[in-house]
């Protein structure tokens, strides 16, 4: 899930120092937490009035509010294949940290309830929470 926070210090002190979750990879404007096996991506977005509804990560802009699932290679070719043939559109097929820790491939599409969902797949599963 990624959600968007006011102070990346804070949210990073709170999910990492008092509840006792791992700090994945981060910069500035982002961090990934892992949070007993589930990723959470918080951005520095500004107060949550969903006026930020996209961040730069890299070079491509992304959905600020977006739930990640994270699959096997197999099982993400799969499913890009079919959705790719689906009614719905994909976003964002990508390659991210190309070379880099955590590299993984992603793309993104909107539910009928207008909630985006990542599919990624990381190219070593243990960087998964790694920078």
């Amino acid at each position: 899930m990624s959600l968007p926070c006011l102070s990346i210090s804070k949210t990073e002190d709170f999910y990492v120092n008092v509840i006792g979750a791992e700090l994945g990879r981060h910069s500035s404007r982002w961090l990934d937490i892992n949070l007993f096996g589930n990723q959470i991506t918080f951005t520095k977005a500004g107060i949550f009035n969903f006026t930020f509804k996209t961040y730069k990560f890299e070079d491509t802009v992304l959905p600020s509010f977006h739930f990640g699932v994270i699959v096997d290679e197999s099982t993400w070719n799969n499913l890009h294949a079919k959705l790719t043939k689906s009614e719905y559109e994909l976003t964002t097929e990508v390659v991210f940290l190309k070379d880099k820790i955590g590299e993984h491939k992603s793309f993104f599409i909107q539910d009928p309830n207008g909630h985006m969902v990542e599919f990624k797949c990381f190219k070593k599963p243990k960087e998964m929470f790694l920078s």
